[in-house]
């Protein structure tokens, strides 16, 4: 498999895509630092949040071969900033979250404009609770 770095907001799916990649038990939890996985890095949402630690995000994505942009389709924010792709010399895919919690289809739809203005290459939808998708991006990543 791909290493794989997960960027998205605080709550957006992140640390239970790297354990459902791995098949670790689901658990929530804050993530607070850089964590590693088998083939995962997942980062804290607050380094997507703030523009000032876009750094952090950059050194950090050194060590993997894909991008991940994280987006749960259940947030009414937009969080990404346009282009924000093209900061990375690497495949960015986009993976939106949540999709059976969606209020309706257009809650979807917008994830996935607002993933294709921030320039990723392909988008994933996907929900981890009910192992929607998944086998998709698992075979994606491999």
């Amino acid at each position: 498999m791909k290493n794989v770095i997960f960027m998205g907001k605080t709550g957006s799916g992140k640390t239970t895509l790297c354990q459902k990649l791995d098949e670790l038990e689901l658990k929530y939890k804050k993530t607070q630092s850089v964590e590693i996985y088998n083939n995962a890095i997942d980062t804290p949402g607050e380094y997507m949040e703030n523009r000032s630690l876009y750094n952090a995000l950059i050194t950090t994505a050194v060590d993997a071969k894909v991008i991940a942009i994280v987006y749960d389709c259940t947030q009414e924010e937009n969080y990404i900033a346009p282009g924000f792709a093209s900061i990375f010399c690497k495949e960015v895919i986009g993976i939106i979250t949540k999709i059976n919690n969606a209020d309706s289809e257009n809650d979807i739809n917008i994830a996935q404009e607002r993933l294709e203005m921030a320039g990723v290459n392909k988008i994933f939808k996907v929900d981890t609770i009910d192992n929607i998708g998944i086998e998709e991006l698992l075979k994606y990543l491999s």
